[in-house]
């Protein structure tokens, strides 16, 4: 049974940082596209960030590139998102997803999926 479990959200004031974790069991995960994906009340969920099986290659959304970095540790079967220079626009539920495939930035692609973890962000 696979289960991605993030943590790491909370209560920030703008401008902080935040250190996301997926941490994945039940799949092999080096065969495992990753992305991190957000959903804010009243809008539709959408792509943040997503790493390759080997982390050779990621890609971010226009509105986290330079603030946010995804990385992942095979070893350990997890998935970061690091979070500067949060604004109270980045307030969402964060999401990660797993897939054996490259799904890209496109969330009903991803067959597996965390529970959330909530990332507010006061101004």
């Amino acid at each position: 049974q696979v289960q991605l479990v993030e943590s790491g959200g909370g209560l920030v004031q703008a401008g902080g940082s935040l250190r996301l974790a997926c941490a994945a069991s039940g799949l092999t995960f080096g065969r495992f596209f990753m992305g991190w994906f957000r959903q804010a009340p009243g809008k539709e969920r959408e792509f943040v960030a997503a790493i390759s099986w080997s982390g050779g290659r990621r890609d971010y959304a226009d509105s986290v590139k330079g603030r946010f970095t995804i990385s992942r540790d095979n070893a350990k079967n997890t998935v970061y998102l690091q979070m500067n220079g949060l604004k109270p626009e980045d307030t969402a539920v964060y999401y990660c997803a797993a897939d054996l495939n490259d799904r890209g930035a496109i969330p009903g692609a991803y067959r597996y999926w965390g529970q959330g973890t909530q990332v507010t962000v006061s101004s």
